[in-house]
């Protein structure tokens, strides 16, 4: 798999540090097009239930972004609906999975 930028590597350190953080099985994080980040693990409640991407996502869609230049998804699947999201809203926006221990799985878009 070839080298990240460093910007890249550095949303999966926060991803990996997001799930560290919320002891999930999973971490995320986003870059919007203004450059900032956003990282997140699962949330998993009664009533509210959101994967480490999706949450990560919402939080940067809270804080106004109004789209992605990448996300991070540490620990996830292929599935996760969290890149739908990001997809939504920045179909040409780098998406890179890893595994839990940082190494790259996936490098798809941008």
């Amino acid at each position: 798999m070839a080298e990240l930028d460093p910007e890249d590597q550095k949303l999966v350190v926060l991803a990996r540090s997001a799930m560290a953080r919320a002891g999930s099985g999973a971490g995320a994080a986003v870059r919007d097009v203004d450059g900032r980040t956003y990282a997140a693990g699962a949330v998993a409640l009664q009533t509210l239930t959101l994967t480490a991407l999706q949450a990560a996502v919402a939080a940067a869609l809270s804080s106004g972004a109004g789209g992605f230049e990448a996300a991070v998804l540490v620990g996830g699947t292929d599935g996760d609906p969290g890149i739908e999201a990001v997809r939504e809203l920045s179909a040409d926006a780098t998406v890179i999975q890893a595994a839990r221990d940082g190494s790259i799985t996936a490098v798809s878009g941008g």
